[in-house]
């Protein structure tokens, strides 16, 4: 009778393959540590056209060519890489069983780095739009290339205001939408918004079209606003679920909560870039990765030369 082909183990399985992921692994790799990549293809940075605020890049560089940046270097480094997904995370004597389909592997470590997903709450909207830079998702990353343009600004009354102030930083022509059936917006708000020359809007969208030269956000009460540039700020919710079904932490925001070094609530788990909680941009990502690559290697048995 033959034997079971033994289960393959790593020093550290990281989940998702975004920037964060990425840089985990080319850390990892570089400290001669067995490191497995899964991830399924969903990493927000991929509808990037070009990001402008990654250092080191002064005339850009799409979300595509990061990630197979990244790639090739982890790959070069000594990391795996598995198309696939993820659906089990759960405890073994000695680290964690990762479920893959019909499968698993076995990690003394894992890294989160699944990221998050918008919301769309607006019809009409694709992808086209935003690779045309009609439509932008964060103000941070692109307000810059936004500058002087008629922006409209889609979100919620709790966040609303924040958002508008910022943007406000780039353009005058500015109109705040605010979707209704929230919090009512507080008067403290509205009077920032309106000293800063913000028209607001309390209306839902019903309809997003785009032309060759402008677009056109059209509202339920039958107004339509047109804009060069459309932030649907309306927030986003982390791929967390991993993560809860193993009991960790989360903020009151729901984001997943780690220490200083990315570790979570559940020891030997890690996690970094969209799913934690800090600021949502590619330069932080690295620096997560960075971090919870250097706690796991320090964390596991030395690995003399």
């Amino acid at each position: 009778m033959k034997g079971k082909t033994p289960t393959e183990t790593f020093d550290c399985v990281i989940v998702g393959a975004g920037p964060a992921g990425l840089v985990a692994a080319i850390y990892l790799a570089r400290f001669r540590r067995s490191v497995l990549v899964i991830a399924d293809g969903t990493s927000r940075a991929r509808h990037i056209p070009r990001s402008h605020n990654i250092p080191g890049f002064p005339e850009g560089i799409p979300g595509p060519d990061i990630l197979r940046r990244l790639r090739r270097q982890a790959k070069d480094a000594g990391a795996a890489m598995r198309k696939d997904r993820v659906d089990k995370l759960s405890h073994v004597p000695k680290g964690f069983k990762v479920g893959i389909g019909g499968t698993h592997v076995l990690a003394a470590t894992v890294i989160l780095a699944t990221g998050s997903s918008d919301h769309r709450p607006i019809p009409g909207l694709s992808s086209k739009m935003t690779w045309d830079g009609k439509v932008r998702w964060c103000p941070i990353c692109d307000g810059y290339e936004s500058m002087d343009r008629r922006i409209v600004l889609v979100a919620d009354s709790a966040h609303g205001s924040d958002h508008a102030l910022f943007v406000r930083t780039y353009t005058s022509d500015l109109t705040l939408v605010v979707v209704p059936g929230g919090v009512p917006m507080a008067g403290p708000d509205r009077r920032q918004l309106s000293l800063a020359g913000i028209r607001l809007i309390e209306d839902s969208p019903v309809k997003v079209v785009v032309g060759a030269d402008e677009g056109v956000l059209k509202l339920s009460g039958g107004e339509s606003l047109p804009f060069d540039v459309l932030y649907p700020m309306t927030g986003s919710h982390g791929r967390s679920s991993l993560a809860r079904a193993l009991h960790a932490r989360f903020t009151r925001s729901g984001d997943l909560r780690v220490d200083a070094h990315q570790q979570t609530s559940v020891k030997g788990l890690y996690a970094a870039g969209d799913i934690v909680s800090s600021l949502k941009q590619i330069s932080v990502a690295f620096s997560e990765g960075a971090k919870a690559a250097t706690a796991i290697h320090r964390s596991l048995p030395p690995n003399f030369r």
